[in-house]
């Protein structure tokens, strides 16, 4: 049964019957934790159809639902706030109900589409820190998407030209000697990186020398020589030129197996990829046709620019002085392109970091300016850098936290703890890395994903991992601990697969409580698709697993001596496990059988 439907309907029965009036948009929300209940109807709004006061109407409505609903036992009002009691065997129906239904909280095929994109990283260095928790952002409101029925596009544009690629390939070509990852043993994408650092090294020794000749810093830093190499190699990347189109493929091609192995472990994947090298000319041609459409204009050094200050932001370049693209005038192309290859996408996500909302504003307002109805479509996650004890990482000077690195830790950090609980004497080698794997990676994935992106947030690598608190490993034992329960009543000949609720009509507390919790699993989906945010997945999903401990602590399950009600707690269980491998299956995480 759906309860919220059923409760809906009660009540704009009992409003029609007793107001005689027809029945508004009702306000039905959780009942405060402070007063008994579990839904709440605000009253204010129906003392128009009541002709009675805020608490006058709550009372006469709580009395109706009470003899005549079948499903409320008690009410109590607070002011204009109507607080029910659903009895209890309707809780046991609601769980048969959730017990019963495989795809509880699923919705089937919508017939809409929709593009996430996530990742998108420069092939100038290997992933780190920040971008897992864009990756598991993206991914995860991918997968929160598809439950609710939609077709989901994950993709990610990756940013393969440009002047800070050309950086690496400077310093490869000045100071790389040949160096491979074959020859060097360095996974590709972070060989590459070693030479983007390399450059940062190289141009800030240069320009100091510079300076100390007399040159003014700002044209130093255009002529120190490291910079003239990187600057010519972008402009004979984009004249095609062959030499330097080879050993671009070949470094891309280094980094783009690093990136694999990267994402395999992550747990993330991709539908399409996109290239710059492919879009930036697109890009370019319909800022061109915005110049002859007298949207943009041309400066007189020959750059294209966009003035938005009649929008309340600034002018920006489109194309610079020499012909080449800037990130905006790649962003326009993709976007088209991404619009032409999917026509029936209801909207586009980019999941791109906080520091690029204005960016992102000027991007949609100019595809607006260019006549493409898609721009109402987009929609930018935003989210909030990941803070470290050592402070803000920079990819140039090589202080990032490299997501393989930290990846690993997390792992080993996973291995150590439970050899320490003593949990892996009968498993064998491989059982051990892959427990230890779930374990430590749904521990990072779940520390970046309990917080709301739009937040800036703390990794703090020690408290994530832990078996107690608003952990993953807290969640994924949970659903151990049931695996073991389950295991243990089927053993005792406990028969759960066809159970239809029994004749059990009396609940405790903690049942009553947990049950509520089940039932809210599909609007919590809803609300999480909704705000584009996992946070509110992970943070359901702890606490059912909170509710669920409490309840395992409280009332002894095989201990129970009425048939009736051993079956309905092991049937409650069941419910409980599998909501919770839905929900972490929503955030890209795996749980065990055994822990």
């Amino acid at each position: 049964m759906n309860l919220d439907i059923q409760l809906r309907t009660e009540l704009q029965k009992a409003v029609t019957t007793l107001f005689q009036q027809p029945v508004p948009q009702l306000q039905i929300q959780p009942t405060n934790a402070e007063f008994e209940g579990s839904h709440t109807l605000v009253c204010f709004p129906l003392t128009k159809i009541s002709k009675k006061g805020p608490e006058q109407t709550a009372t006469a409505l709580g009395e109706y639902l009470v003899a005549n609903s079948g499903i409320v036992s008690r009410f109590n009002v607070v002011k204009g706030f109507l607080n029910l009691v659903i009895n209890d065997a309707t809780w046991v129906k609601v769980l048969q109900a959730i017990h019963a239904d495989p795809l509880f909280g699923e919705l089937p095929p919508q017939g809409k589409e929709l593009m996430v994109e996530y990742s998108s990283p420069n092939t100038n260095k290997p992933l780190h820190l920040g971008h897992l928790r864009n990756n598991f952002l993206g991914y995860s409101v991918a997968e929160i998407y598809k439950a609710l029925g939609y077709t989901v596009h994950k993709v990610q544009i990756i940013n393969d030209r440009g002047i800070h690629i050309c950086k690496s390939m400077a310093a490869w070509q000045l100071y790389g000697n040949g160096e491979t990852p074959q020859t060097s043993g360095l996974k590709g994408d972070k060989l590459v990186g070693k030479y983007y650092v390399e450059f940062d090294k190289h141009h800030k020794a240069q320009v100091k020398e510079l300076i100390a000749q007399g040159v003014a810093e700002a044209e130093a830093e255009k002529r120190a020589p490291v910079m003239t190499t990187a600057v010519d190699l972008l402009q004979k990347w984009e004249a095609k030129d062959p030499d330097v189109l080879t050993l671009w493929k070949k470094m891309n091609g280094w980094v783009y197996a690093g990136f694999e192995a990267t994402y395999q472990r992550m747990g993330v994947n991709f539908d399409k990829l996109y290239y710059e090298s492919d879009t930036y000319l697109l890009g370019k041609d319909e800022v061109l046709k915005g110049v002859d459409n007298g949207i943009f204009f041309k400066k007189e050094d020959g750059s294209v620019w966009v003035d938005l200050t009649a929008d309340g932001l600034d002018q920006k370049v489109l194309l610079r002085s020499d012909g080449t693209s800037v990130y905006m005038t790649q962003d326009i192309g993709t976007a088209i392109l991404r619009f032409r290859d999917f026509p029936k996408i209801e909207g586009q996500v980019y999941t791109v970091g906080n520091e690029q909302e204005y960016h992102f504003k000027v991007l949609f307002l100019i595809l607006k300016k260019l006549g493409y109805a898609f721009a109402e479509k987009c929609y930018h996650l935003s989210y909030g850098m990941v803070d470290l004890p050592t402070g803000k990482m920079k990819s140039r000077e090589g202080t990032v936290v490299d997501a393989d690195d930290l990846m690993e830790e997390m792992v080993e950090e996973a291995a150590q703890q439970t050899r320490e609980l003593g949990k892996v004497a009968e498993m064998t080698p491989n059982e051990i890395r892959e427990l230890t794997e779930m374990i430590g990676l749904g521990a990072l994935k779940f520390f970046l994903l309990k917080v709301d992106p739009k937040k800036r947030m703390l990794f703090d690598p020690n408290e994530s991992i832990q078996l107690q608190g608003h952990t993953g490993p807290f969640i994924q034992y949970t659903h151990a601990r049931i695996k073991s329960i389950l295991r243990k009543a089927a053993t005792l000949g406990v028969d759960v697969s066809a159970w239809d609720g029994g004749a059990v009509s009396e609940l405790v507390p903690a049942e009553r409580e947990v049950i509520f919790k089940l039932n809210q699993y599909p609007q919590k989906i809803q609300e999480a698709a909704r705000e584009y945010s996992p946070a509110v997945v992970a943070n359901y999903a702890f606490e059912l697993a909170k509710g669920y401990n409490q309840f395992y602590q409280t009332v002894p399950i095989f201990q129970e001596t009425d048939a009736a009600k051993l079956q309905l707690r092991v049937a409650f269980s069941q419910a409980v496990a599998d909501v919770l491998k839905k929900s972490l299956r929503l955030l890209g995480m795996q749980v065990p059988e055994r822990m």
